[in-house]
Parts: C-alpha cells; structure tokens; sequence
C-alpha cells in the first residue's frame, strides 16, 4: 500500500478549506485550488482564525499553526496537481459542474493519483465512470465544520480497488479522524437518516404543525438534540439540502423523500441559511430570531 504524501484539494469554499485545514496540521502538504483568488485569501484567513481559536483551546501551538499554513500553496489553475497523490474535490453538490471539474483535471494527475470526491450524496459509482480512473475514484465525505468533526464516510465505487480504499482509510486516520465505510446508495449513511428528518420538519413547519420554536426546542428538548432541525439545515445550507433531497428521491424512488415545497421556496428565494444571512432563522440579529 502507498502511503499518501501530498494531497491536493478543490474548492477554497467551507468544506474546502477546512479539509485543507486538516491535512496541514496532519503535516501534508497540500495544494489548495480555486478560480477565485478572493476565495483562496478568504480561505487562508479561515483556517488562520481557526488555528488561532484552536491555540487557545490548547489543542494546537502557535508553532503547529505557523508550521501548518507554511505547508498550504494556494492555485488558480490545475497545474500545480501533479505531484499530489490524491486530489478531494469539494465543490458544490452539482453533477455537472464536478464532470466539468474532473475534465480539466484530469490530465494534469498523474497516473496513480487518487480521485476523490467530497460529495455527500452523488453516487460515487456514476462519478468514477466519467474519469480515466473508476478504479482510484472514491467518496471521501467530510462533514462542517471539518477541524472539528471527527467522521469521514468513505465510499466505494462499484470500480473501486482495494489499494485505493485502504490508502485513503489510512488517510482519514492520518487526518485525525474516524473513517466509516458506507455503500454507495444515494446519500450514504448519514444523509440517508439525517436529511428526511431535516426536509420533515421543514413540511410540518409548511402544515403549521409547529412554529420555528416548537419545532427547534420540541427536537432539543424532547429528543435531546443538541441543534434543532430547521436551525441545522440553516447550518447545512438550504441549497445542499435540497440537493441531497433531490438525490435521494430521483434515486431510490419513493415519494417519501420528496423535498418539501417550503424548502424548494426557500432555496428560490436565496434564503440558504447562515451562509446567506436568512433562511429559517434571521442571522442579522443576535441572538439570530426565527422569521417564521
């Protein structure tokens, strides 16, 4: 088994940068792409903030932080890609803009790299057939923020080869973090259960069956969660939800998992949560207040 030596990374965005995170503190090098070099500064002052709350907490020093973003080189291109041994790909939960991605990377890896992608629910067997590579092709998916959750879901393409599965388990391991291999079903292990419960709260909160507050502390305090179910899809984001609920109903099928209307409307409106300022809470007051 090779071990994994330089990991590249797609994506300067949340789930991007966080992996990036990760890695360097893990003591890779890692070279973080995005088109966008606002979103690549953006990142770096991210994951700089990060450290420095994590060297408050004494989980890290201030030498780990300063050794870390020194192993980060940030791209705009696909160039700088081939000598890393894996590239994650964390772009946004859209099929056809990672085909696009994974076209122009391609011929930038070299021949045994590993393809992974950070989707949390394209089947990974759908995505590894559009690449040169179906058998180094497999799901690595994070979950936010990513310094601080300890699962990896990793996740076998039909095409997957065992070489492949074992140096990115080893991989997760190396990061700090606790693989769980899932089959590749739409949605995998945790957005399967998680995001039904997520779009049902959403519908009972459509049918008036609660308000924002019933239902939040309803969950909280009758099922012990520690976030409420709309506070955690504004969390989520509107718009990766019902692109999970998409997946799970065009893929298994059952009426069940239609995305509630109220979501859809939401997403629509460009209420996507904390990301944008609003969604089933209104983030420009403190302590954020439910608009429903």
């Amino acid at each position: 088994m090779a071990e994994i030596a330089k990991v590249g990374v797609i994506g300067a965005g949340l789930m991007g940068n966080g992996i990036a995170h990760v890695a360097a503190l893990a003591g890779l090098p890692v070279v973080l792409m995005d088109v966008q070099q606002a979103a690549l500064d953006k990142a770096l002052t991210t994951m700089s903030g990060n450290m420095d709350r994590q060297v408050k907490k004494s989980i890290i020093t201030a030498d780990d932080k300063t050794a870390a973003l020194g192993r980060i080189t940030t791209v705009t291109t696909n160039d700088a890609f081939g000598d890393c041994d894996i590239v994650i790909e964390a772009a946004t939960e859209n099929e056809g803009l990672k085909r696009k991605i994974y076209d122009a990377l391609l011929p930038k890896l070299k021949a045994n790299a590993i393809l992974a992608s950070n989707t949390s629910s394209i089947p990974i067997t759908r995505l590894a057939a559009a690449t040169d590579r179906p058998g180094r092709f497999i799901g690595m998916h994070f979950f936010n923020p990513v310094p601080m959750m300890k699962l990896v879901e990793i996740i076998r393409g039909l095409a997957t080869d065992d070489a492949t599965y074992a140096e990115v388990e080893a991989l997760a391991v190396k990061l700090g973090k606790t693989p769980v291999l899932a089959q590749d079903w739409p949605g995998f292990v945790v957005n399967r259960v998680l995001c039904p419960m997520l779009n049902e709260a959403i519908q009972a909160l459509m049918e008036g069956v609660g308000d924002v507050r019933a239902i939040d502390d309803g969950m909280k305090l009758g099922a012990n969660h520690p976030m409420g179910p709309l506070e955690l899809a504004d969390f989520v984001g509107l718009d990766t939800l019902l692109s999970v609920m998409k997946v799970l109903h065009e893929g298994i099928g059952d009426p069940k998992y239609r995305p509630s209307p109220l979501l859809a409307k939401y997403v629509e409106a460009g209420w996507l949560g904390r990301k944008s300022g609003r969604g089933f809470y209104d983030y420009s007051t403190k302590p954020p207040t439910p608009t429903r």
